[in-house]
């Protein structure tokens, strides 16, 4: 969106020269649309309204004029679906109409979601105390996979298991479950194995790179890996690849972790349903996982990887993490750099893990927090979490209406933040 307060003080003059009252950013907007709309009507086809219509509704064959104002070419449902919903659209373009502007009002062009007036305390960065846990070798295959990544990465660390040894066994349980659950799109075998032969190579020779050295992943189908298609989960990108790694994917490659592939999301972070069919629940293969995230939470409560990264505009981590049994975190609005990522919405979208136990979100989101200038909204404050530290005297807030149609489980969950 071009800034409009760049143009300059906009005056109407008057019949003598003088420079006359300002216009507002509004009025200068409202009267170039109404032109614009009335060059535009010139050049559409007249078409003749359904007696059943009303003098302000808007019809198919509207929306299919309008096409060429865009350059657009809609399919017949593509229109319908357009139709269906239009009128919540015109609500809310209605609703910006309502506010009046002034020109000198500059949009904003970074977000930042510290408010202004307050100081925050610096963090050092890094995770403490965060326990080992069971320090047994795994019996079978369920323990291998669907130990916690902190588990897991005690067995890489101590040579109990290898990581080729658990990246395999992920890429076994994939082969197997993908056809039921269609939560990966892209699966990376090869280049997994590789990775995982490098890992066991640096700890053998004594190099450990950190709490996700040798974790396999899988990383929402939104988020661009080089040379490895990037779909958006829509059937116009199903044979995209992308040139460059994201930002996220760098980091996660220097915490030595192994990607497994690219697992589904919704068509361009919409729901569940993607081009490839609608990735289901692993509880009930015959629900859905909910959410655009559905793919990397299916995956993880499945235990078709160690974590998972999703993305969240509204709701598509948190959502498909409940619906699954997952625990997701949607980190605070820039402090994961979305460079590399399709966006949704500037202002709201957010970058996070999907795992199976809450110290390991923090062990991802401490490799993944930072600030990078390809993501201007991104900031470097650090990340710093103690497993050990007192909850007394925390304070949780949460908002009372949101609860008041809530499910049990809902409720159970705030009695226990209570508690």
């Amino acid at each position: 969106m071009n800034d409009l307060s760049s143009i300059g003080p906009l005056e109407r003059g008057t019949d003598d020269g003088a420079p006359g009252p300002r216009l507002s950013r509004r009025a200068l907007l409202k009267n170039g649309a109404a032109a614009c709309l009335a060059g535009a009507a010139g050049a559409c086809v007249p078409v003749e309204r359904d007696s059943s219509q009303s003098e302000g509704e808007i019809e198919l064959s509207t929306l299919s004029q309008c096409e060429k104002m865009l350059d657009l070419d809609y399919t017949a449902d593509e229109r319908a679906q357009i139709l269906a919903t239009i009128d919540n659209q015109l609500d809310a373009i209605r609703a910006v109409h309502a506010f009046d502007f002034e020109n000198t009002l500059a949009p904003a062009l970074v977000f930042d979601p510290r408010l202004p007036g307050r100081t925050y305390a610096e963090q050092s960065g890094g995770v403490r105390g965060t326990a080992d846990g069971y320090f047994k070798s795994p019996a079978d295959q369920a323990d291998l996979v669907f130990a916690p990544a902190t588990v897991q990465a005690h067995w890489i660390r101590t040579k109990k298991v290898s990581s080729r040894e658990l990246t395999q066994a992920y890429l076994d349980r994939i082969t197997r479950y993908n056809p039921l659950l269609f939560n990966y799109i892209t699966v990376t075998g090869e280049l997994a194995l590789e990775q995982a032969d490098r890992a066991d190579q640096e700890t053998a020779a004594g190099v450990n790179r950190g709490p996700l050295h040798g974790i396999p992943y899988g990383v929402k189908d939104l988020i661009d890996t080089a040379d490895i298609r990037t779909t958006w989960g829509a059937t116009p990108y199903r044979n995209r690849v992308a040139k460059r790694n994201a930002w996220v994917i760098d980091k996660l490659e220097q915490a030595g972790a192994v990607l497994l592939g690219k697992t589904t999301s919704g068509a361009l972070a919409y729901t569940d349903q993607w081009f490839g069919g609608r990735t289901r629940n692993p509880w009930n293969p015959n629900e859905g996982s909910t959410g655009s995230s559905a793919g990397s939470a299916s995956a993880t409560v499945a235990g078709m990887c160690g974590f998972s990264i999703g993305t969240e505009t509204v709701g598509s981590i948190v959502g498909p993490s409940s619906r699954c049994g997952a625990v997701g975190l949607r980190p605070t609005f820039g402090r994961v750099p979305r460079t590399g990522t399709m966006a949704l919405c500037w202002s709201l979208d957010k970058i996070g893990a999907i795992c199976r136990s809450v110290a390991d979100i923090a062990l991802v989101l401490d490799a993944i927090n930072g600030q990078d200038p390809g993501d201007p909204s991104s900031l470097g404050h650090g990340f710093e979490w103690d497993a050990q530290s007192i909850v007394d005297g925390m304070r949780v807030g949460y908002m009372p209406s949101w609860f008041d149609d809530a499910g049990a489980p809902d409720k159970a969950a705030l009695e226990a933040v209570r508690a």
